[in-house]
């Protein structure tokens, strides 16, 4: 123990003079923070809703009330004819149009199913199916059965959202990038590890120390773990006490996710530092291994949408585990069996990459 705890100090010290480093450690945390939380949005805001009403009526009349009222609209765009419809889509003056017939408010009158039609600029697929959402809402909350896109919804009927019920991006941003955050701590943080040592010319003089592989291993593991550890429990009070982000699970089963979320990357992070030497290598190894953990984790796009032998791959990738915990510990409250289903993974993966990064590190010595 006494062998360790040195080993351990000595790595702290190592990074908090080396200026790249602290850089690592305190602000890209917070530029990711930053950045992440307010750019990366899933809402759409400030745009203009084109209107073509044939109608003119009190019905019709609400629903462009309704919209004027909502805080996702500039404003609205009134057209006249299909003509000027068909221009503003063509130049992309409006993402979106509705068209109301001219029988909409005599239909609605005698009782009868009445429609009203949107237009979606496919060139901007993502945002205009937001927008189609966001006029779907206001049409059934005016209390009207109106046919939108094909979709008639129940007289009286109200749409309730599961465990994010406003639809506040930042409840799903802020789990997700927590995820995001601790892996690229870890790794960056663990990949400069041995590089380091190896650049600077200290690492043979490790060799001839008293200190065993594993100590040695281990006493290069306990900073990353601890700094990721500490970024992790940063980004769980903020995304509470500043974002308002709900914590519906239990924390000890956050915390054993995450410590053996750690474990898995601290494996990867310690192969490519034993493979590379110096610590521009180690960077770069690095960065590559970040971008397939987050991109096949369902944090850019679900993992149900990828191709069948994708899929297959994002088995392997221990950020999936931990991204469905994240999110299930904030916002589902998630139960020990199912937080359990996915914790085994993470243990399988943790045992390989740790064998893996303690294989080539002997090798390498030898």
């Amino acid at each position: 123990m006494e062998r360790l705890r040195a080993m351990a100090i000595k790595e702290f010290w190592a990074m908090i003079r080396d200026p790249k480093m602290r850089i690592i450690l305190v602000a890209l945390p917070v530029m990711q923070l930053l950045i992440f939380a307010f750019a990366v949005t899933l809402e759409v805001k400030n745009v203009n809703v084109a209107v073509l009403n044939q109608s003119s009526g009190r019905y019709s009349d609400e629903i462009l009330e309704q919209i004027a009222g909502s805080p996702n609209f500039r404003g609205i765009i009134r057209l006249n004819s299909y003509e000027e419809l068909r221009d503003a889509i063509n130049r992309q003056r409006i993402l979106a149009a509705m068209v109301i017939d001219a029988d909409f408010d005599a239909k609605r009158e005698r009782g009868e199913p009445a429609e009203v039609s949107v237009v979606l600029d496919g060139r901007r697929s993502n945002s205009a199916q937001i927008l189609a959402a966001y006029l779907q809402a206001i049409v059934m909350k005016a209390g009207l059965p109106v046919q939108l896109a094909g979709h008639i919804p129940a007289e009286g009927s109200i749409r309730r959202n599961w465990f994010n019920p406003n639809l506040d991006y930042f409840w799903f941003n802020l789990p997700t990038l927590l995820v995001l955050v601790v892996s690229v701590s870890a790794l960056s943080v663990t990949a400069q590890t041995v590089a380091r040592e190896r650049e600077m010319g200290t690492f043979d003089q490790l060799l001839v120390s008293p200190l065993r592989l594993h100590e040695l291993l281990i006493g290069k593991m306990l900073p990353p773990m601890a700094i990721s550890l500490a970024h992790g429990t940063l980004f769980l009070v903020v995304a509470q006490t500043m974002f308002g982000v709900p914590f519906t699970g239990s924390y000890l089963l956050f915390y054993l996710a995450l410590l053996l979320y750690m474990l898995s990357l601290i494996g990867i992070g310690m192969f490519i530092s034993a493979l590379s030497r110096t610590q521009q290598q180690a960077f770069l190894g690095a960065f590559m291994a970040i971008v397939p953990l987050v991109v096949l984790s369902g944090f850019a796009a679900p993992v149900e949408n990828m191709p069948g032998w994708l899929r297959f791959i994002t088995y392997f990738d221990p950020a999936r585990y931990f991204l469905e915990i994240s999110l299930g510990l904030f916002l589902k409250a998630m139960t020990f069996s199912q937080v359990a289903a996915r914790l085994w993974p993470l243990l399988l993966i943790a045992i390989a990459t740790l064998s893996a990064a303690t294989w080539l590190f002997r090798a390498r010595m030898e």
